[in-house]
């Protein structure tokens, strides 16, 4: 199934439908990590957004979810890729993801990320050519190296 979405540049306002999203997305994997914190999952996505790095994602013209792709290091950082339940499980995931190493491959770019251990989103990055770099009892650091 196709689904049509679109990308749109975030705005300081969007942080807290951001922030509330979060706390929805990731809190199976908090709990069963045992790091859920009800303000804590808020006030880290409050703390680190940067609206010039991070597009909103919408479907039919309604918020769907949010992605942050920036500079970092010698490549790009993966962070904030957070869609509403009710739009996972369709392929919008990979989509808006193919999109963005589309064009960090255009740029010669690798990508890294970072997913809680224990996250059934690990299984998408790795399907699109993430590799495990490093991992601790929370994280699993991955890689994609550019293709040509």
């Amino acid at each position: 199934m196709s689904i049509t979405w679109s990308l749109r540049p975030a705005v300081a306002e969007d942080v807290e439908p951001i922030a509330e999203m979060r706390a929805v997305v990731m809190r199976p994997d908090l709990e069963r990590l045992g790091r859920f914190d009800e303000h804590r999952v808020r006030q880290r996505l409050r703390d680190h957004f940067a609206p010039e790095h991070t597009s909103v994602i919408e479907t039919g013209g309604a918020f769907a979810g949010c992605v942050a792709l920036r500079p970092a290091g010698d490549g790009l950082l993966l962070e904030h890729f957070y869609l509403a339940p009710e739009a996972q499980g369709c392929g919008l995931g990979s989509s808006v993801l193919r999109s963005l190493l589309d064009r960090a491959d255009a740029e010669g770019s690798a990508v890294r990320l970072q997913v809680l251990v224990g996250s059934p989103a690990r299984r998408l990055y790795e399907r699109h050519g993430f590799a495990p770099e490093r991992e601790d009892a929370v994280d699993v650091f991955m890689v994609r190296e550019p293709r040509s």
